[in-house]
């Protein structure tokens, strides 16, 4: 019997990556995210490695739909959290209803689902999270405050989940990428403009392979990926 992964965000960069991945390794893998047309598209390319892929389409501000989303799903292995966006102004510019739609995803989006698979993997003997921050989430960057906070509080979220979590076999990872080459990316740092010496989405699946493969009785808290050419992280 396959491994069920539901993955979020996963129509497009990063999200969609981990899915063909984890397509290529056997998943059956449960898709969610707003816009169905694109979700059908990562669908359609997954089924090719010959898994079962289905699509739930959910708005992750919407703790209803998070509800629904993992009662439809049913039981899963694993829950990949990724699913984020950012709006990128200088402090005193932010508006607060920008602030608070980042929030509304990137941190009470994730915890929602994190609370949701936590409660489905207790009762069925265990489980993996991987929650995706950011090189955001532990380092500062000029106009980027209220998407950096948001990946700073996911990295709590995270630490808090790993303690939770281990009696009831659940292991709980973070992925803190530096600069990715996705969209969002070229929206955050219009200062980048050689996209062959960044990360790739490809990469940062790979590391979700990687931290799926660990046995349980060892764990990584949290893997940076960082650009060569970038300063340290730690």
């Amino acid at each position: 019997m396959s491994m069920k992964a539901l993955i979020t965000g996963a129509s497009r960069g990063i999200g969609q990556a981990i899915a063909y991945k984890l397509a290529e390794s056997g998943y059956h893998l449960v898709l969610t995210g707003r816009d169905a047309a694109e979700l059908e598209k990562t669908k359609t390319a997954c089924e090719q490695y010959g898994i079962k892929a289905e699509i739930i389409p959910a708005d992750l501000s919407s703790e209803a739909d998070i509800r629904a989303l993992f009662e439809q799903a049913g039981e899963i292995d694993l829950l990949v959290n990724n699913a984020g966006f950012g709006i990128f102004d200088p402090i005193v510019d932010i508006k607060l209803e920008d602030w608070q739609a980042i929030h509304k995803v990137n941190v009470e989006g994730a915890f929602l689902c994190l609370r949701e698979a936590m409660r489905s993997m207790k009762k069925s003997g265990g489980g993996r999270i991987i929650n995706i921050s950011s090189v955001v989430g532990v380092k500062g960057y000029p106009n980027q405050a209220a998407y950096g906070a948001s990946k700073h509080a996911l990295l709590g979220l995270t630490k808090t989940a790993i303690e939770e979590g281990k009696d009831d076999n659940i292991r709980v990872h973070a992925i803190c990428p530096g600069g990715v080459a996705t969209d969002m990316v070229k929206q955050s740092r219009p200062d980048l403009t050689d996209f062959s010496a960044m990360i790739q989405p490809e990469d940062v699946a790979d590391a979700v392979l990687y931290l799926c493969s660990l046995p349980t009785q060892i764990t990584v808290d949290c893997i940076h990926l960082r650009r060569a050419a970038s300063a340290q992280t730690w």
